[in-house]
């Protein structure tokens, strides 16, 4: 039987060897998944101890329209319920503990925004019409910032746009313009969020448990502390084949010969590659130099042009980097005040962010338990800053040079508490930093080739799966886009009828750009 090799143990992998199975055949004994870290899941992680203080690197949101990855958790069962699926459990939440967010930006004065108006000019209406209509093609090379105005960037809509996506100003313009077609639909209740889908836990514990549960029964084996360093292949780039994989095992290098028929799916690059964690009084140390997940990629496309461009990604770090914190806390007294400030329950508010922020701090407090076996009395929230490089409102210095508890402070001073709160907050909460150099890599500026096809031309056995994968319309910095490539790796290199749903396009729906259109031009209330 043919086996298949799989670098990688991120929602992309797993993805793909779930769908080896389900879909091509294979016995999951047969089925190999490489991991240089000790744990599995890639960027979807979570760490740490109520003691110690929990750790979140980022949070993932989910909505109706992610059709791969619903087809994908659909057969997944919950570690809770074996007779939910994990896309049953999602689902269910969306029903029960929907968004409703009317606290979504926080202005300089401790006020919450009336976020119903966008806040446009006719100039900013006109040019994202124009940035729509563009054809792809011709915003090679284009930042964002290459397609709107100074006072774009100060729209209610771009605080909310680019604190919900991660976006920057100097971001490319391909990917901003296919974040407006695939999200358009949203547009109308993108204050509110009522539209996000998020999962019962974190995604470590309700998505990657419950996949990897299903893999290992199933006997595919998880290697951990297996760093691939190199694909050998066989001459000539008319047909692209991996004869022998080289790898490092625990310091030892090996090799695996490849079959002609074996598989060989590799996640090139990593958002959260050389991400460094920081401690309640300690900021983040230095990023460490980039693992294997990058230096294979490199490796690959020396001499080829069909590879895709690794350097276009991990050679600006200042621009693809901020800095994210998770805090845990034994006290009820910070979700409560933010309770009473957003006028919503714990789980309800949705992000809100800080539009005076130096940092441009965003906070989010998601339905508690955020971890499954978080002990009863703890609470967990999470929050983030996209440029952690300059200094702050409240501490004179980076993000990137505060501990966890200079955060906390500088949190605290956008928010409207009573200073006997803030005490309370400040005594019962362990703060732990991460830094992350590449964590929006994916949204640097590019061109077309820069990211390999999922399945390059003329390959036979081997294919590129992750955000670094090329998929025309779908949206990077999401997990539908990695199980979208995944799924696509596996039913092109199997040749399988079944085939992956088309993206969702709602801007090719006319009751859809009119209920954006409309929400364009609204004015804000009188009030």
């Amino acid at each position: 039987m043919a086996k298949a090799y799989l670098v990688g143990s991120g929602i992309a992998a797993l993805a793909a060897a779930t769908y080896l199975i389900r879909d091509g055949g294979f016995d999951g004994a047969d089925i190999h998944l490489f991991e240089g870290q000790r744990t599995i899941g890639g960027s979807l992680d979570a760490g740490g101890t109520a003691d110690a203080g929990y750790t979140l690197r980022g949070g993932r949101m989910f909505e109706a329209a992610y059709r791969c990855t619903y087809d994908l958790l659909s057969g997944i069962p919950t570690l809770d319920d074996p007779s939910v699926s994990v896309t049953q459990e999602i689902l269910a939440g969306q029903e029960d503990f929907a968004w409703d967010d009317i606290a979504r930006l926080v202005d300089r004065d401790g006020k919450i925004v009336d976020t119903r108006s966008m806040g446009f000019s006719e100039r900013d209406r006109l040019e994202l019409v124009r940035c729509l209509a563009t054809p792809e093609g011709h915003l090679d090379g284009k930042r964002i910032t290459d397609c709107f105005g100074e006072h774009f960037f100060t729209t209610n809509f771009w605080f909310m746009w680019c604190t919900t996506f991660a976006f920057q100003p100097w971001h490319s313009a391909i990917e901003f313009r296919r974040y407006l077609k695939r999200f358009v639909h949203l547009l109308p209740e993108f204050a509110g969020l009522s539209g996000i889908h998020r999962t019962r836990y974190n995604q470590y514990d309700s998505v990657v448990r419950p996949l990897t549960a299903w893999l290992r029964e199933r006997g595919v084996t998880l290697h951990t502390g297996c760093h691939v360093t190199d694909l050998e292949l066989v001459p000539g780039h008319r047909h692209t084949t991996v004869e022998t994989i080289r790898l490092s095992r625990h310091g030892r290098d090996e090799k695996i010969a490849v079959a002609k028929d074996d598989l060989v799916l590799v996640t090139n690059g990593s958002m959260t590659d050389a991400s460094s964690l920081g401690s309640h009084t300690a900021a983040p140390p230095p990023p460490p130099h980039r693992s294997d997940a990058w230096l294979l990629w490199h490796r690959l496309a020396r001499g080829r042009d069909d590879f895709g461009d690794p350097a276009v990604f991990d050679k600006h770090v200042k621009e693809s980097r901020w800095e994210s914190f998770t805090v845990t806390t034994k006290d009820p007294a910070f979700l409560d005040a933010l309770a009473q400030f957003s006028g919503r329950e714990t789980g309800r508010g949705g992000p809100m962010t800080f539009t005076d922020s130096n940092w441009l701090l965003t906070i989010v407090a998601d339905r508690q338990p955020v971890y499954r076996d978080q002990p009863e009395g703890v609470s967990v929230w999470w929050g983030y800053g996209l440029f952690p490089g300059r200094a702050g409102n409240r501490t004179p210095k980076p993000m990137t040079m505060c501990s966890g508890r200079e955060i906390l402070d500088e949190v605290l001073h956008h928010l409207p508490f009573d200073e006997e709160v803030n005490a309370r907050i400040r005594q019962t909460s362990t703060v732990v930093p991460c830094l992350m150099p590449y964590i929006t890599s994916q949204f640097l500026t590019r061109r077309r080739d820069d990211r390999p096809k999922v399945v390059p031309e003329g390959s036979v056995n081997l294919a590129f799966i992750g955000q670094f994968a090329e998929v025309p319309d779908d949206v990077v910095f999401t997990v539908e886009y990695s199980v979208r490539t995944a799924w696509t790796a596996v039913a092109r290199l199997l040749k399988l009828d079944k085939r992956p749903p088309e993206v969702y396009k709602g801007h090719h729906d006319p009751h859809v750009l009119a209920a954006a259109l409309e929400t364009m031009h609204r004015r804000p209330s009188a009030a």
